[in-house]
């Protein structure tokens, strides 16, 4: 099951945008090269430098439309920064937007998650940023002593994304077949299968049939996404897990980074 991306394309754009300046104003408030607590190689600049790239990347790879593989530094304009590092990260997600907003929702292009499912087109470019850049604005505030809960709405089609996109992606589940199901506060439920052919992602209400999980892990949903994104503990109060805690813990190894 696929989300059409057409009805949300205009507010993944506009979050794009809000969590972009988000993470520019941490980084304003951020000590001088302090570290990030998530990823501590990295300084505040380095966050900056990455997210800035990774706009750019995917603007080149959006208005080049279909290709058969990724675009190449040299077809990367300005990948890397150059002058005043927080105007060139603005630059760079004006870039990202501009290409987003040229193609439309339903521009083929180079992804690398085709094998899961999800349409390679830039309305999934979109909502994946989308993820992306909300994590990562978290880890500017988190720098700076200034966190702030993501956006509920924002959390909740983030961590249904990272599911799809993320788990859907990976190869085959290399331990007993088992499910696990995230539940939402907000009111929506998944179960993650696991199996030999890799994981898939069941969406469900929380008050609706769901299939039966081996555990289940419940929380707001931005919290659920901050511990995908292994940004907080699994097992420190934050999270509700009842059922098998070493499933939780086999999960926590075997889950995607991208």
């Amino acid at each position: 099951m696929t989300t059409s991306p057409a009805p949300r394309f205009d507010e993944w754009l506009d979050q794009i945008a809000e969590r972009s300046a988000a993470l520019r104003s941490a980084a304003r408030q951020a000590p001088s090269h302090a570290r990030i607590p998530a990823c501590p190689d990295w300084t505040v600049p380095d966050l900056l430098a990455h997210v800035g790239g990774t706009q750019r990347f995917w603007a080149a790879a959006v208005t080049a439309g279909p290709a058969s593989g990724p675009p190449s530094d040299g077809q990367v304009p300005e990948r890397f920064p150059t002058g005043d590092l927080l105007e060139w990260s603005a630059r760079s997600t004006d870039a990202l937007l501009s290409s987003l907003r040229a193609a439309g929702p339903d521009g083929r292009c180079w992804t690398w998650w085709a094998d899961s499912g999800i349409a390679s087109t830039s309305g999934a470019v979109a909502r994946h940023q989308v993820r992306e850049v909300a994590v990562l604005a978290r880890d500017a505030q988190d720098a700076a002593g200034v966190p702030e809960p993501l956006p509920s709405g924002l959390a909740v089609d983030a961590v249904d994304e990272f599911l799809h996109v993320g788990f859907g992606s990976m190869d085959g589940w290399p331990h007993s077949p088992a499910r696990v199901a995230l539940v939402a506060d907000e009111g929506r439920a998944w179960t993650l299968i696991l199996d030999e052919t890799g994981a898939s992602a069941v969406r469900s209400a929380v008050d609706g049939g769901r299939p039966e999980a081996d555990a289940t892990v419940s929380a707001p949903a931005g919290e659920l996404l901050l511990a995908l994104h292994r940004r907080t503990s699994w097992d420190d109060g934050t999270l509700r897990l009842a059922g098998d805690a070493a499933l939780v813990r086999q999960l926590v190894v075997w889950q995607p980074l991208d």
